[in-house]
């Protein structure tokens, strides 16, 4: 059988949330996110994120935590701007436009917005009653391409949406690979400062399922409970999310998880760099996007699985190669051996 690179969620769950859910299962407690484990799980994260005015709510996925987020803040004429890239444009199966608001798709090389970008789609979007109304910014930290924004970044972005009245929306489904990246400036309270939402990814980052979605803008903490619960959002069954993020938050085991998941892809990463080869981008988080010539493909996916991302010209393709906080440190040095030899 083939070891796969392509995704961060083959696996699992880390063995101490495991033992978690086990000891914890005979509790009795309150249904819909009220037991004492989500409770704990809402406390840790509010101090780490030194916001104590921020509200958190556990949801079960990414798509179902873009879904809400964006359907709730958005009134029925207003849209969101987004890298082309990014998870609500291309790997959500329109949901976002299912709810009725339009997603503005911008060209990026990076994967990352920047304002000259977003400005470009106000400029273009000043017709009104005629035209939609930008209203929100959506980034990802990590982006899908696998780079970060960094304090100075993030920091040009939230200014310019407070100037124009725009809602920043931070994707975080590897934001604890982005934040533990050798090159990263910003910590959990620097996001919490400097966005209106985001949320911390566990499905990617060792637990079975969850989301952690933080409301940092009070006048928009209203009411958020029905959004989840009438979109599907709100589990009977809230302490399996609550017993996850206390274990993932309490020693900061998802930060472990993902440093190292960030240094098995640096090792692949060096790997194909003391080749030669170069890179769609340059990443330091768990993800790569080496290109390779179509037979250097075929060797090395003879033993392993991973997507082929981007077509390119000169018989070569950028393909993605993703680690995990489980990702076996042999297998990557087995894979090293068979880059040595390409």
């Amino acid at each position: 059988m083939k070891y796969s690179f392509k995704n961060d969620y083959s696996e699992g769950a880390h063995p101490k949330i495991l033992e978690a859910l086990l000891r914890t299962n005979a509790s009795c407690q309150a249904g819909y996110g009220a037991d004492d484990f989500s409770q704990e799980a809402i406390a840790l994260l509010t101090e780490k994120i030194n916001h104590p005015k921020a509200r958190i709510y556990l949801i079960a996925g990414g798509t179902l935590a873009n879904l809400t987020i964006i359907s709730a803040m958005l009134r029925p004429h207003e849209s969101v701007i987004a890298a082309e890239t990014g998870h609500i444009c291309h790997h959500e199966t329109g949901a976002i436009e299912a709810t009725g608001h339009k997603v503005h798709a911008v060209p990026v090389t990076d994967g990352k917005l920047r304002v000259s970008d977003i400005s470009s789609i106000l400029a273009a979007h000043q017709n009104f009653p005629h035209q939609v109304k930008p209203r929100m910014v959506y980034i990802s930290n990590a982006t899908e391409t696998g780079t970060h924004y960094n304090r100075k970044e993030l920091n040009a972005l939230f200014r310019y949406c407070k100037k124009n009245q725009l809602l920043l929306f931070m994707d975080g489904a590897r934001l604890a690979n982005a934040l533990t990246a050798e090159t990263s400036d910003l910590t959990l309270a620097d996001i919490s400062r400097l966005t209106d939402i985001f949320y911390l990814g566990g499905t990617k980052n060792g637990a079975l399922i969850g989301e952690a979605v933080v409301i940092c803008n009070p006048r928009l903490q209203n009411d958020f409970q029905f959004h989840m619960k009438q979109k599907g959002g709100l589990l009977a069954k809230g302490r399996v999310l609550g017993v996850q993020f206390t274990e993932l938050l309490r020693d900061d085991l998802y930060l472990d998880l993902a440093r190292y998941a960030n240094a098995q892809a640096m090792r692949l990463k060096k790997a194909f760099q003391d080749k030669g080869i170069k890179f769609l981008a340059d990443t330091f988080t768990n993800q790569i996007f080496p290109v390779l010539t179509h037979q250097q493909i075929q060797k090395l996916q003879s033993g392993y699985d991973f997507y082929i991302w981007k077509e390119m010209e000169g018989n070569r393709a950028a393909v993605r190669i993703v680690t995990s906080w489980a990702t076996d440190a042999e297998a990557v040095s087995a894979m090293i051996r068979e880059i040595e030899n390409l």
